[in-house]
């Protein structure tokens, strides 16, 4: 059987559904991962799905997705502007990586518009709401098939 595909998600994404419903509307992660299941199982994907608002965790979960996973989709939250340490851990993962985030950085405040998670993976899926996580996955399902 195939390595799973690892969905980790970064700080504050445990709050979707009730912080800032404006910009990131109304669905939760528990809906997210209802939809990644749902998608992992018709595309014949497994999913190991996760948040943490922790960046030591996050780091940790990047590092084992080295071995144990396929492919790994990423919400790292507000670590995407912070953390060398994340673009480190990605940078040793050797499978296909998307960036996931539920807004348009490029839309906010001038500090998002940086990522240090994006020169370190694959692809970035922005601005498209909760259905990002979901195109991530049949992104990566492509980019499987196609190795």
């Amino acid at each position: 059987m195939t390595k799973p595909i690892y969905v980790l998600n970064g700080p504050n994404l445990n709050l979707l559904g009730t912080r800032e419903p404006e910009i990131y509307g109304n669905t939760t992660l528990a809906d997210i991962e209802e939809s990644c299941r749902k998608e992992a199982l018709a595309l014949g994907l497994t999913i190991v799905f996760r948040q943490t608002n922790h960046e030591g965790e996050l780091v940790d979960w990047v590092q084992e997705a080295r071995h144990s996973a396929s492919g790994l989709i990423l919400n790292a939250g507000a670590y995407t502007h912070t953390s060398v340490a994340l673009h480190d851990a990605l940078k040793s993962f050797n499978q296909p990586a998307v960036e996931v985030h539920i807004s348009n950085p490029y839309r906010r405040e001038p500090f998002r518009h940086t990522s240090y998670v994006s020169p370190a993976v694959t692809g970035v899926i922005c601005g498209l709401g909760a259905q990002g996580y979901v195109l991530a996955l049949g992104a990566l399902c492509r980019l499987l098939k196609n190795a």
